[in-house]
């Protein structure tokens, strides 16, 4: 049944500038909440944070992910088991309640999260009973870390099954199959774009073309991977490297001619391409099933990256290519057998949206049968607790992305950074079977 319009209250939603996929996801909710009559505010929750650690705690997790990403995977297997954050995460979280409060407006009637650190800020709010209106996290991996699920949170929201049934054995409330969220613009190519799209890149005009994704901030085994797939002879790799120049210089000086660092045309892109080729398991993936590509996952990053391919597969949405033998055989199937055509069949399965039961009527509803947000006095510190807070909060943020950085949803990394100090001991690289691996 329709909303009134009149009853359509403000939504704020949290995400976090660590990667772009958080941020996407909360793009285009916000875009689609305003088409549907909503005002949206959007916070970032980094800038939430006290004594400007935000900065800290996204450098903290880009430097753990690109210097030591083999701890990178102990640590979010080791969170996992626990289904816990330390102490200083702890106190880290609770510096940004205030913040969080203070940015919400009388008329909110709902917040969203698509970040699992929000997620824990507001579930303990809402717990609380500091924080009145309903709390929706938005899932934006297809695998879900139990710190995605907070205490407190009224409703998750789910791509597909498989990480709504996760969340709901994690100990959610509620989690539901609401669907993915991607832009309008990634369509399957009309006729005649395909063609126009390469002219615009400068692509070879009937070469069958991979896209090989590397995320906002273009790291993991990229360049080795790109070299695998030109080598195999199946297709041509198209590299994004994100805001990564440096490994773009380095792509080109390898001889990988069709490298880009950041694209604002993703859409016109992958209208270009045949195949994704990812790493990670997050936005990018479900812009490419919209955009009618098949899509498989190759030497995953640690952590996440591993879990979203295990799911991925195990729904018959990616391929999740585990021993390098299997790259090129795997890669033309997707081009030109029917395995390729099965998995299109699938996502377009997935995109088929309810109207009624999307994440934008969850939301919705959510708003109709939720009174305005009061407004909260913020409590006051005596000095002692703020230089506690300060030297609490500064030792968490450096430990906060051991924690709960699970979805870097489109980032990856880079080789020349991702050398344990002995090589994995399943022998494939980060090919391997990660904690959900099969």
């Amino acid at each position: 049944m329709p909303i009134p319009p009149a009853r359509a209250g403000r939504v704020v939603i949290i995400s976090a500038s660590v990667g772009a996929g958080h941020d996407g996801a909360a793009a285009e909710l916000a875009a689609r909440l305003r088409a549907a009559g909503h005002p949206v505010d959007r916070h970032d929750l980094l800038d939430l944070f006290p004594a400007r650690l935000g900065p800290l705690v996204s450098g903290s997790y880009h430097r753990l992910l690109t210097l030591a990403p083999w701890a990178y995977q102990r640590m979010y297997a080791s969170t996992e088991r626990r289904r816990s954050t330390s102490p200083a995460v702890r106190a880290l979280l609770r510096s940004a309640e205030e913040r969080t409060l203070r940015v919400l407006p009388p008329d909110t009637r709902a917040v969203v999260s698509t970040y699992p650190g929000a997620s824990q800020v507001l579930g303990a709010l809402r717990l609380s009973g500091r924080l009145h209106v309903p709390v929706l996290t938005y899932l934006t991996d297809f695998s879900v870390h139990p710190l995605w699920v907070a205490p407190g949170v009224d409703l998750h929201l789910a791509a597909h099954p498989i990480p709504a049934a996760e969340a709901r054995a994690h100990g959610a409330a509620r989690a539901v199959a609401s669907g993915p969220v991607a832009g309008p613009r990634f369509t399957p190519a009309a006729p005649g774009q395909r063609q126009a799209a390469r002219a615009r890149f400068g692509l070879p005009p009937h070469a069958p073309l991979a896209l090989l994704v590397a995320g906002s901030w273009g790291v993991g085994p990229v360049q080795q991977v790109a070299a695998e797939i030109r080598d195999s002879g199946v297709a041509v790799p198209v590299v994004v490297c994100g805001r990564n120049e440096a490994l773009a210089d380095r792509l080109r000086a390898s001889g990988i001619d069709h490298t880009h660092g950041w694209v604002d045309d993703m859409p016109g892109l992958m209208h270009a391409c045949d195949v994704l080729v990812q790493n990670a398991g997050g936005l990018t993936s479900l812009e490419a099933f919209a955009a009618g590509l098949p899509v498989t996952s190759y030497r995953c990053i640690p952590g996440h990256g591993q879990t979203n391919a295990a799911a991925l597969h195990t729904a018959g949405l990616a391929t999740w290519i585990r021993d390098p033998a299997d790259l090129k055989p795997l890669l033309t199937e997707l081009l030109d057998g029917p395995l390729g055509q099965v998995q299109r069949e699938t996502a377009l399965t997935l995109l088929t949206e309810d109207p009624h039961n999307g994440p934008i009527a969850q939301i919705r509803r959510a708003c109709a049968g939720s009174a305005p947000q009061p407004t909260t006095a913020a409590r006051p510190r005596r000095a002692p607790a703020l230089r506690r807070l300060a030297v609490t909060t500064t030792l968490a943020a450096a430990l906060w992305a051991t924690a709960v950085g699970t979805g870097i949803a489109t980032t990856h990394l880079d080789e020349s950074a991702t050398r344990p100090p002995h090589p994995p001991t399943d022998g494939r690289g980060w090919g391997g079977v990660g904690p959900y691996g099969h």
